[in-house]
């Protein structure tokens, strides 16, 4: 087993930890940014949805406010925002390069795509079901809570998978600029010094991070489905 291992892949015993390593780091950017970018995205996407003409909470300013931010940052290549961000990330986490460094850009980049995703899938809400809650005297936060993002469940995971595989991709970008994790370890091993076996390792590795994601994805899909 191990000659096969050897064979195929024969500079694992020198880099394999350092590619653990990366495999931490690129887990970090995702435990961290994702989470946060994950709550943004929900919230600004709900708020495109009730604060829009005829929405709950009608306030057109600030959904014109948030709609045009959102084209604003979308319109931004995501490697060119790194750079444009780097002052906000010292200011705000105390560097602008490696792991940490990266949290903010990775927030900026993803939650834009996601909330414009949410507010589709909120806005394909049957309105029957928001007029009747009108009707019962629901407020905005239970209609919110209640018939927006518990009825939208389905609709919601359904976009994360979809953002989850764009967000792995913009990790690699981050680490191929000094944030680390497996895109630095891909370009630096499997692009640079020809090491073929480290960067079909490292695409093995992803692919098997985001097929677990998406079973998992799909398991809460069929759970919340009716």
């Amino acid at each position: 087993m191990n000659d096969w291992i050897h064979y195929f892949l024969p500079h694992l015993d020198r880099l394999g930890p350092e590619l653990l390593e990366c495999f931490w780091q690129t887990a970090t950017m995702v435990a961290v940014s994702g989470t946060i970018a994950w709550v943004l995205g929900v919230a600004i996407g709900v708020l495109l949805v009730i604060t829009r003409r005829g929405g709950l909470w009608e306030k057109p300013w600030i959904f014109y406010l948030l709609d045009k931010s959102i084209d604003i940052i979308r319109s931004i290549p995501f490697i060119i925002l790194i750079v444009l961000l780097i002052p906000l990330s010292r200011f705000l986490v105390g560097t602008g390069s490696g792991v940490t460094g990266s949290f903010v850009a990775l927030v900026f980049g993803t939650v834009p795509f996601f909330a414009r995703q949410i507010e589709q899938v909120l806005s394909d809400l049957d309105e029957g079901l928001i007029e009747a809650s009108l009707a019962m005297g629901f407020s905005v936060p239970q209609i919110v809570f209640g018939v927006y993002l518990r009825e939208s469940i389905p609709g919601i995971t359904r976009v994360t998978l979809i953002t989850f595989v764009s967000f792995i991709g913009i990790t690699a970008i981050a680490g191929a600029i000094g944030a680390g994790g497996l895109g630095d370890f891909a370009i630096r091993y499997g692009y640079q010094m020809g090491y073929r076996d480290m960067i079909w390792l490292t695409v093995i590795i992803i692919l098997a991070v985001i097929t677990v994601v998406q079973c998992f994805g799909q398991w809460i899909i069929r759970k919340t489905s009716h």
